[in-house]
């Protein structure tokens, strides 16, 4: 996954440099600052000198553009006149996350009266804002002190919001044996892909899938089921000639992959044939790609597959699940499907079983099972309502659990912020599809920013 770039834009007024110089004595530091404590969150920051008029602001936002920044931070080192930075900010498509903070933490009646002139960002701020909302130009807002606060992770948490967002636009998505006959919450055409999101949809070609699966070499195979030795328990013997039909079949898919630079992938297991080109489910390979920021969703959902693959570049620990099951008893929610989770967020080495498939002629698949980690995540669920796409996120807490007896399910107890009653009732009140997305490591508010950048409608349970 490439580094997330980031504009870190210092808005400043004139005025005080002509009047004042001396405050940029303590006024630059605080910009490094700030500059090292969100590079020390993972990105790569490009700073530019202070902005101070218009010119200034076009020069910076340009050069962020150039240099490949997924979103700009605006810091407001003294207040700054909107207009000056109006036109950069509201005329670039680049999301924008405001970062509202001073250096000084206390500012009682005892305050020493100096520490105005370097602590009165926050009405430019408010300036700016007004402003963005004008124009409709979407941003987010963390709010503290740097460093008696959470203000700096909160900042975090929005830029990866907005990298992930960027990431949809321009990605490519592959399905193996269309959609789900009959299955129309999460159905979406290419055109509709393409026209939403700026993304392609891939039909795999059967021709295409069986030249391909001819080309795994056993030498291939062998290497890979060695790999497995390291990721995978072996509680049984497994059937040899399945294990070896299911390695190629998910070697088939990763070759597919690569050759076409997919972002994301969906398979409908009732195309899975050897006359379709694949001749067994790869079930193992949707988990694997999940680790490795490849996106998935089950039975042709290109939708949800597409939108995984985006949030996994900046939320590693986001995996396709569906509702399976209501625990009324103890308010808790089963989630599971056929073989597929994201194994960065298995709770103990998944274990490789034998599993019958009379779903179609293929070979019986091997698949590695495990359960969901315990911990805090953000269960999200995009759909389409009659005026067009929503995204509704609620924060869970996934259970942990030390026995069950659901040894050949993938399977995760999700505990919701209210009744399960009533959460199952505002999902499809909402129109919530079935097929959704957990993200652990991530909030609501960062995942209504990523929906709001792609033109959703949010909504928080």
């Amino acid at each position: 996954m490439k580094k997330i770039k980031i504009g870190l834009l210092p808005l400043y007024i004139k005025l005080y440099d002509d009047l004042l110089p001396e405050l940029r004595d303590r006024l630059d530091p605080f910009y490094e600052k700030i500059a090292a404590l969100l590079a020390a969150e993972g990105f790569d920051v490009i700073k530019t000198p202070f902005c101070r008029v218009e010119k200034e602001f076009q020069d910076a936002v340009n050069h962020y553009e150039n240099a490949g920044a997924d979103c700009i931070v605006t810091l407001h080192m003294a207040y700054s006149p909107s207009l000056e930075s109006e036109k950069a900010l509201t005329g670039t498509s680049l999301p924008i996350v405001v970062l509202d903070t001073t250096e000084t933490f206390a500012f009682d009646p005892m305050q020493d009266s100096a520490e105005i002139n370097f602590n009165h960002g926050i009405h430019g701020v408010m300036d700016m804002c007004n402003i963005l909302r004008r124009h409709a130009k979407k941003f987010a807002i963390a709010a503290g002190h740097y460093e008696q606060s959470d203000v700096i992770q909160k900042a975090a948490g929005l830029i990866r919001a907005a990298a992930a967002a960027n990431a949809v636009h321009g990605s490519k998505v592959g399905v193996f044996g269309g959609g789900f006959q009959g299955m129309g919450d999460f159905a979406v055409t290419a055109n509709e892909l393409q026209k939403n999101f700026g993304a392609t949809l891939l039909s795999a070609d059967p021709k295409e899938m069986k030249e391909i699966s001819a080309s795994v070499s056993q030498a291939e195979i062998q290497a890979e089921q060695q790999a497995d030795k390291e990721i995978f328990a072996f509680p049984e013997e497994l059937n040899q000639e399945n294990y070896d039909a299911n390695t190629r079949a998910c070697l088939t898919i990763r070759k597919w992959i690569e050759k076409h630079s997919l972002s994301a992938f969906s398979v409908n297991f009732l195309q899975v044939t050897a006359e379709n080109g694949l001749d067994s489910m790869p079930f193992t390979e949707a988990c694997k790609a999940m680790t490795r920021g490849i996106g998935y969703a089950g039975e042709g959902d290109a939708l949800n597959a597409m939108l995984s693959g985006a949030l996994l570049q900046a939320f590693p620990e986001t995996s396709f699940v569906e509702i399976f099951c209501p625990d009324w008893k103890n308010d808790t929610l089963f989630l599971s499907h056929m073989g597929e989770m994201n194994y960065d967020l298995a709770a103990e080495k998944p274990q490789m079983r034998n599993v019958s498939f009379n779903y179609t002629d293929a070979k019986p698949p091997v698949v590695g099972y495990s359960k969901f980690k315990k911990g805090a995540a953000v269960y999200a669920n995009i759909y389409r309502d009659e005026t067009g796409y929503c995204l509704l996120a609620t924060p869970v807490e996934m259970l942990e659990v030390k026995e069950d007896a659901f040894p050949c399910s993938m399977r995760g107890w999700m505990k919701p912020n209210c009744k399960v009653g009533e959460f199952l009732k505002k999902l499809s009140l909402h129109g919530a599809t079935h097929h959704s997305l957990l993200v652990y490591g991530a909030s609501t508010e960062e995942l209504c920013f990523f929906g709001e950048l792609l033109g959703m409608k949010t909504f928080e349970i």
